[in-house]
């Protein structure tokens, strides 16, 4: 069975062009890897990491916070019709009704492993949820709040989640993949 890879990030707000440009290396990657991409099927980073994938002919996976595909349209309107966000980078997404926060426990609980890109607050929910699952994650550095995760896991000090930093999206993404394996 192939791999899933979560790739989490900034939806909005605190995006560089340099982050944009190693979210879309991250999703080349894991489409190298021949590794499914799941992500919050929104905007930002992980669409950026999504586009990768898609480039690459992989597999793209979106988790929706909406009810059906008119809620997501309409959640996200300006981004559709900016070019922000476009279905045609995703295989399939699946609509789970639940909003942002319950669908982000959807969304990790259907990856095998998950990135961190930059991020706020709800990477930040998604990087909790993923550490208290067990999940292996890979956090690329700096940006955002992947810049104080290293504080938040010796302050947690729980079980033995493996957390991987690294600043190189290669390297991160083949790290990540070692330990999944």
């Amino acid at each position: 069975m192939k791999l899933t890879i979560g790739v989490s990030g900034s939806a909005e707000g605190n995006i560089t062009n340099e982050l944009n440009k190693k979210a879309f290396v991250i999703g080349q990657e894991i489409a190298k890897a021949g590794a499914i991409l799941v992500t919050g099927a929104t905007t930002g980073l992980s669409f950026e990491a999504a586009k990768g994938t898609s480039l690459k002919k992989g597999l793209v996976i979106g988790i929706s916070p909406a009810e059906n595909k008119k809620e997501h349209q309409k959640l996200y309107r300006e981004a559709i019709k900016s070019g922000a966000f476009s279905f045609k980078y995703f295989n399939l997404i699946i609509y789970t009704g639940f909003g942002r926060k319950g669908r982000n426990v959807v969304f990790i609980q259907s990856c095998d492993g998950v990135i961190c890109i930059g991020g706020r607050i709800g990477t930040l929910n998604e990087f909790t949820i993923a550490y208290d699952e067990n999940r292996p994650i890979g956090v690329l550095q700096p940006g955002g709040i992947t810049e104080i995760l290293p504080q938040i896991v010796k302050i947690a000090q729980k079980g033995n989640t493996p957390v991987i930093y690294n600043k190189d999206p290669k390297k991160l993404v083949k790290r990540l993949i070692e330990v999944l394996k």
